[in-house]
């Protein structure tokens, strides 16, 4: 077996990409530029055109991920008195969880409809332009990623469950095309998406903060 070491190398850089991502660390999105960056070719030489444009949208928004993280973590240290900070331990490692939130639910229907409206122009744009030999899937995966990338720059503990979905996709259709360390990995990121949820709802609830006990006590 021939092994592509294109294929191998951005391998390694989605296991760094994940980890970050479980932690909740902004380094994610520099990864996140590079890993994408190099997909681009990787995906399109092997017949995968919708994963090809998509990579593109990658790295573009991992620059929005960024900048989005950077602000909304700047808002929270903001709205962190000196008491709250010292209860913290002074390292602001509180200031990243507490931006972690839950996907409005008056936001289910819109991006619902921005789904089934990008799978839709993304299976045409296939169907009509490219060879591709699973249009369907291809653009089902690159829809709801685009949604998984919009949830995950808006730290929203949702977006785990959009990439669970699309990761299972990815393991089957990478196997089919012949990329067996990108299925491999994208079977690995199931498992890890199970877990991210788990440690994202985790890091949503601060820490109890000790009574303060009275004299007679």
């Amino acid at each position: 077996m021939n092994i592509d070491l294109l294929d191998l190398f951005t391998t390694v850089l989605g296991l760094v990409y994940i980890w970050l991502e479980y932690r909740a660390h902004i380094a994610l999105w520099v990864v996140g530029i590079v890993m994408p960056a190099l997909d681009v070719y990787l995906y399109y030489s092997h017949g995968l055109y919708g994963d090809a444009g998509m990579a593109v949208y990658y790295t573009l928004a991992a620059v929005y991920g960024y900048v989005a993280w950077k602000l909304k973590e700047r808002r929270a240290a903001a709205r962190l008195t000196p008491a709250s900070s010292s209860a913290a331990g002074g390292d602001g490692g509180q200031t990243a969880a507490t931006t972690i939130s839950h996907m409005p639910i008056r936001l289910y229907l819109p991006v619902t409809a921005a789904f089934l409206a990008t799978w839709a122009a993304t299976y045409y744009i296939l169907i009509r332009w490219t060879n591709s030999t699973v249009p369907l899937l291809d653009a089902f995966t690159n829809a709801l990623s685009f949604v998984g990338l919009w949830a995950l720059a808006r730290k929203y503990v949702e977006q785990w469950f959009f990439w669970i979905v699309v990761d299972v996709v990815c393991t089957v259709l990478y196997v089919q095309k012949g990329i067996p360390f990108k299925a491999g990995l994208y079977a690995l990121y199931v498992v890890i998406a199970v877990f991210g949820y788990f440690k994202w709802k985790r890091m949503m609830t601060p820490p109890a903060q000790p009574q303060a006990t009275t004299a007679g006590e």
